[in-house]
């Protein structure tokens, strides 16, 4: 009966687009469960090493949990009390670099003839720029609102999954069929090793460049911004590609401002040692844990990004080294 074809055919096809709109719309959340999932790979091994010296599990994932919250903690203190300071010390001098401004002969020329500095005073006393202010603040703090809802879910589905990890293999496992279950426990068993070995592998990556951070800013005289900045350089270094870079640049912009000498010295030293990391730290560090080949990780990195952005940049690389 072609009525009878058709109408199931068109039933198939809204089912089909309801459930890809709902994935979509449920995109963000999904990001974070398989966010979640893979830091729960990356810690398992620890939670296993304490677990493997008679700690329970339980208590294992709550010695984790407790270092992992106390880093985070750590990074808050360290980055907001300074840029609040930075924000603050901007606002107070503001004017004073207005009127040095117009003592240079050639910007004092350029303002005599066009009256820059004059036109951003007025800007700066509007009523417009405070309402904008007033709404750029909302959503910014809104921003911080989604920031801190997505960390808080992050963390609680890490800990559920690291708690949990056995349970939830076990059941993937029988999600086979009983044929196919050996072969399927091999391939998810290889799977998530790669998976965990690379998150360990970054947070390993991370700590060494903290640390080389804070010891160089504090040997060459930027100690009350070491704890800062080199926590910045830390959480930087996860992103694949471009992440030590971009750290190296933000330091730099820092160490420029306290002298040109102080300046070139963090270039260089920060330079030499991403060279040092990366043809031979992270080498050794991943040579038996992912194995995914230089031009894949590009393209993995990239692609990851295009699609979800920065996390999905993160994740593209433990996910190429699983697919593998």
């Amino acid at each position: 009966n072609p009525f009878y074809i058709g109408f199931f055919i068109a039933a198939g096809g809204i089912t089909a687009y309801a459930l890809l709109t709902s994935l979509a719309q449920l995109r963000d959340i999904l990001v974070l469960v398989v966010l979640s999932f893979t830091l729960a790979l990356g810690l398992n091994p620890v939670v296993e090493w304490f677990h493997s010296r008679g700690i329970r599990r339980g208590l294992a994932v709550f010695m984790v949990a407790l270092t992992l919250l106390a880093f985070l903690a750590l990074a808050g203190w360290a980055i907001v009390p300074v840029i609040s300071e930075q924000v603050q010390l901007l606002y107070k001098n503001a004017p004073g670099y207005l009127n040095n401004l117009r003592e240079n002969p050639q910007i004092a020329e350029f303002d005599r003839q066009f009256e820059v500095i004059e036109q951003i005073q007025e800007i700066l006393k509007s009523p417009q720029l405070i309402g904008g202010v007033f709404g750029g603040l909302w959503e910014t703090g809104q921003a911080v609102a989604n920031v801190i809802f997505s960390v808080t879910i992050s963390v609680v589905l890490t800990l559920y999954f690291l708690t949990s990890l056995p349970t939830i293999k076990e059941v993937i496992y029988h999600l086979a069929p009983a044929s196919r279950r050996a072969r399927t426990r091999y391939l998810a068993t290889e799977a998530f090793k790669r998976v965990g070995g690379f998150v360990s592998g970054m947070f390993l990556v991370a700590m060494f460049w903290t640390a080389m951070s804070f010891i160089l800013l504090n040997l060459i005289g930027l100690s009350q911004f070491a704890v800062a900045l080199a926590v910045v350089v830390g959480l930087l270094a996860f992103i694949p590609l471009v992440g030590t870079s971009i750290a190296i640049i933000i330091v730099a912009i820092v160490a420029f401002s306290f002298g040109q000498t102080t300046g070139i010295i963090v270039v260089v030293a920060m330079l030499a040692y991403q060279q040092f990391d990366a043809y031979f730290i992270q080498p050794r560090i991943f040579a038996r844990s992912v194995q995914v080949p230089g031009v894949l990780v590009i393209l993995a990195a990239v692609s990851g990004g295009l699609l979800l952005g920065l996390v999905g940049a993160i994740l593209a690389i433990p996910t190429m080294a699983a697919l593998l």
